[in-house]
């Protein structure tokens, strides 16, 4: 029996065609040309509107040994991202965990643990001021304490990444919650006719099944950690010790003195990191398949 295959008309091409050219056009324009743009004009001394001056490596090097804020924010987005990826996003899942066993009023804790989700950072940012200010603050009014959370360059990172971690666990939850609902009940089953423990069964069964979600919830990790920007930039423009790599990009590209050049080459750094950890534990988990 001969196999009739399907013949595309010209308006199915055409369809076809527009959709994935609009689609096309979209990303070169928004993402890869800006992105191919950024790393041209990192070799370049250019304020936007003299002319363009090709210096080579130089804003690199000046980075590296002529612009102490560069170190302070590289030591502060890996701590945003070891944090997220090590208390946050554990922490996500034991609440997923905890949600997937049903428990009583597990509605109203599921809704109240993604409340925050829906909020942008800005706007967590203005939460944690409310809450960590010396003179207003409400963690200051109940403990009875007078410590300047904000303020102490010593302190303010770890409190204002418990704020980003906050609003993070939740986004974790929802995600794993969905993964643990696609998990095959026959798989908990078999293992506890095996006598395997919950925990056992969680780690040596559930949690293999998740690899799928566990790439999503680290590639989210890895973005929310190095593009964070809002929250910091709302409580003090992210200076006197939130120095983050994205609040250094805009300070140069946008900042009083435009140097578009010095602020690419961050970008070039800031993209380099995120597709260095996103490239390495892909490569990883493809090898293992």
């Amino acid at each position: 029996m001969a196999v009739r295959t399907r013949r595309y008309s010209a308006r199915d091409v055409t369809v076809l065609v527009i959709g994935l050219g609009v689609a096309i056009v979209v990303n070169v324009g928004l993402i890869w040309g800006p992105t191919l743009a950024s790393v041209g004009l990192s070799g370049t001394d250019w304020n936007g509107i003299g002319p363009l001056r090709w210096v080579g490596g130089r804003n690199y090097a000046d980075l590296a040994g002529a612009y102490p804020p560069f170190w302070s924010a590289v030591r502060n987005n890996l701590l945003w991202l070891g944090f997220l990826g090590l208390v946050a996003t554990p922490f996500g899942l034991l609440c997923a965990v905890l949600l997937d066993r049903r428990l009583r009023l597990s509605r109203l804790y599921q809704s109240a643990l993604y409340l925050p989700v829906v909020l942008s950072l800005a706007v967590v940012g203005f939460i944690a001021q409310l809450v960590y200010s010396s003179d207003y603050g409400v963690l200051n009014a109940v403990t009875g304490l007078s410590v300047d959370w904000l303020g102490d360059r010593s302190i303010n990172i770890w409190v204002v990444m418990v704020a980003a971690g906050w609003r993070h666990v939740g986004y974790v939850m929802i995600i794993y919650l969905a993964g643990l609902k696609a998990v095959d009940p026959a798989l908990k089953e078999a293992a506890a006719i095996d006598g395997a423990s919950e925990a056992q069964t969680f780690f040596r069964v559930v949690f293999p099944t998740l690899r799928p979600v566990n790439v999503i919830v680290l590639v989210i990790t890895v973005i929310e950690a190095l593009r964070a920007f809002d929250i910091v930039y709302a409580i003090n423009r992210g200076r006197n010790g939130l120095e983050l790599l994205s609040v250094l990009v805009t300070e140069n590209i946008v900042g009083e003195a435009s140097r578009i050049g010095f602020g690419s080459a961050i970008a070039v750094i800031l993209l380099a990191i995120s597709i260095g950890f996103i490239v390495t534990y892909l490569s990883q988990l493809f090898r293992e398949e």
